[in-house]
């Protein structure tokens, strides 16, 4: 089949059986994968996190309706969306609701949802979300939003994903210090404060100040550590004032601070292009799909290599302590550990 046609025609049938395949990761999914990846790098990436109850399902969808109805005038965008729900880990299953709460897009030939469980994947995205990134890419989307599951201070992988994180928070979600201490912010292009008509709003928008003001934004700091593009030049930091997060208010579910939080995703978008960091964050997002592609492989591959038998014996003698982790892997793992580091440990017993 065709894909690459199929995508760049906007055959939705063929788009939700290819992101089925990859999903499933079946050959026929990786071979596709192959043949569209030179179409893809066109797409801005965003991407949508908080804790679990903030609003993001309702946020994205207005962000993606104000893409739709441009209220200047601009020609409507087409937008993806990829919602991540959580895998429940005794069944298995997963609800996959957060197109429940998108109605407002039914209808609409110019958006794609599609729902993703985790299958127990961490960090609060799904295993398979950076291949259905690549088919939504190729088959031409403006834009892709990625709402991650209900994240916690840890899970910020969405971060190496995409090129604009937007980070959701809501009014009585925990006092200031648990506001200005939360790990996940410092993933933050945009910080939002959604549900912004509750009670304690103004305290909200004053604590994520006051954590900017303090640390400024560490955003760059994640961004920047990747490896260096060869053909980038360098940045100065004497000239370049970098990104400043901004604060922002909305109220979702009245589709109020939507058009302005859209603004204000296009104005980073355009700092990152303008500043030369769009090409490093894009060059340290491919690096870091890599090494997970190269972990999942080397894994897979071992783990069809070593026979049960073998495994079980090893773990046995690891369990009575008659074996060390090391000693273990050493012995079930030999062609990956180096030789001379198993020789420096060896003569070290």
């Amino acid at each position: 089949m065709d894909w690459v046609g199929a995508l760049q025609s906007g055959n939705r049938l063929a788009i939700a059986r290819l992101l089925t395949q990859v999903e499933n990761d079946t050959p026929q999914g990786r071979a596709a994968l192959d043949e569209i990846f030179p179409h893809t790098g066109k797409a801005h990436l965003v991407g949508v996190t908080g804790a679990p109850g903030v609003g993001k399902s309702s946020l994205v969808t207005q962000i993606a309706w104000a893409c739709r109805h441009p209220a200047d005038g601009k020609a409507p965008r087409t937008v993806a969306i990829i919602a991540v729900d959580p895998t429940s880990p005794f069944s298995g299953g997963a609800i996959l609701g957060d197109r429940v709460r998108m109605r407002d897009l039914s209808g609409d030939e110019g958006v794609f949802i599609r729902s993703m469980a985790t299958r127990g994947a961490l960090g609060g995205i799904a295993r398979a979300t950076v291949e259905a990134v690549q088919v939504l890419d190729a088959a031409g989307f403006d834009m892709i939003l990625v709402e991650t599951v209900g994240a916690g201070q840890s899970e910020v992988e969405i971060a190496s994903l995409t090129q604009t994180t937007i980070v959701v928070e809501a009014p009585g979600l925990g006092d200031d210090i648990q506001a200005i201490k939360a790990g996940i912010l410092e993933i933050a292009d945009i910080l939002v404060v959604n549900k912004a008509d509750l009670p304690g709003a103004d305290q909200t928008v004053l604590a994520l100040r006051a954590m900017l003001n303090l640390g400024g934004s560490p955003a760059g700091e994640l961004h920047h550590g990747f490896p260096t593009e060869p053909e980038t030049p360098a940045r100065h930091a004497e000239t370049d004032v970098g990104w400043e997060v901004p604060v922002m208010r909305c109220i979702a579910i009245k589709r109020e601070g939507a058009a302005e939080l859209l603004r204000m995703v296009d104005a980073h978008y355009q700092y990152l292009r303008q500043s030369g960091e769009l090409r490093q964050r894009e060059w340290g997002r491919i690096l870091l799909a890599f090494d997970r592609l190269v972990q999942q492989t080397l894994v897979e591959r071992w783990r069809k290599s070593a026979t049960p038998e073998r495994i079980e014996n090893v773990m046995q003698k690891l369990y009575r302590r008659e074996l060390s982790p090391y000693q273990a892997l050493d012995i079930l793992v030999p062609e990956t550990t180096p030789r001379l580091e198993v020789e420096e440990r060896q003569q070290q017993r």
